[in-house]
């Protein structure tokens, strides 16, 4: 049976959703017990390409990484599609792709093409009309009822709650299922992005950037829907590595940094390795019996 994401929504209050760099970071997010899993556009431009999330990478890139992680991961996946990835006929292709790679989300922003992170300043936003004309055109292009459409909105620091409100009153009218707030500051905006909408509202809790680190209950009781972590274990792998890479060259040895590291058991326990090499070697007994026929 296929899981959806309403599915996850109604098993967990909110939903913690985890970020995923890669196939093997979706297995240890399955492993560690959440039921839903996220690819950040951020990410992608970082991890796979060397590059600043400033629109640089597109659908193509994107769904290198999509369908590596749908190839080894059941867990409803979230896709970050930036502001669609161009005009209505390109927004129409990315939801049928998505669709077909068997993503369960993708999430839309309001941001000019020339996009930036939502927690650094000088974000620009579309018209509301311009990004009503993008959900209405992921949504005539779905297929799968199922499959969910949200309309992220940037427009809170330039423009303020109020606007913002109507803009995401205006975009759920347009179809959108749920609405990603980004940047937000405060608990009670949470509460009326929720009442104002009433759709499911999710929260983008990015470290170093302007949410501070709420609880899920703090955010249960603020009537949020989704609790988003996006690239939490990505900095902390990088991290890492940096400081696995300085050991090795700076004391000619990797001694003192073995125990930060993931032992090879553990690895193929995560993969399950030995299942695998079990196949190999019956197959190679069945090779030599029927040699010796």
């Amino acid at each position: 049976m296929r899981n959806t994401l309403h599915d996850a929504m109604a098993a967990e209050q909110p939903l913690q959703i985890v970020g995923v760099i890669n196939a093997y970071a979706a297995i240890q997010a399955r492993r560690a017990g959440f039921r839903a899993i996220y690819l950040s556009g951020s990410g992608i431009a970082t991890a796979s390409y060397g590059l600043p999330d400033l629109g640089m990478t597109g659908l193509t890139d994107v769904l290198v990484d999509v369908n590596r992680i749908k190839s080894v991961c059941e867990l409803p996946l979230l896709v970050d599609c930036d502001t669609g990835w161009g005009a209505a006929s390109s927004i129409a292709r990315t939801v049928r792709e998505m669709e077909r790679a068997g993503v369960a989300a993708i999430h839309i922003e309001d941001q000019v093409q020339e996009k930036r992170c939502g927690h650094l300043p000088g974000k620009q936003v579309v018209e509301t009309s311009e990004m009503c004309d993008r959900i209405k055109a992921a949504v005539d292009a779905r297929t799968d009822e199922d499959f969910v459409i949200m309309a992220r909105t940037d427009a809170l620091e330039p423009e303020g709650l109020s606007s913002t409100l109507d803009r995401c009153n205006d975009y759920v009218e347009s179809g959108a299922d749920a609405i990603f707030a980004e940047a937000v500051t405060d608990l009670g905006q949470y509460r009326e992005f929720a009442a104002r909408t009433g759709v499911p509202i999710l929260a983008n809790l990015t470290e170093f950037g302007k949410t501070p680190p709420f609880t899920t209950e703090q955010l249960r009781n603020a009537n949020v829907a989704m609790a988003l972590y996006p690239l939490s274990a990505f900095r902390a792998m990088s991290r890492a590595a940096e400081n696995v890479y300085a050991a090795i060259r700076n004391q000619g040895t990797q001694e003192d940094v073995v125990e930060l590291m993931q032992t090879r058991d553990e690895l193929y326990d995560n993969i399950g390795y030995h299942d695998y090499e079990r196949r190999i070697n019956d197959l190679f007994a069945a090779r030599e019996q029927q040699e010796t026929m």
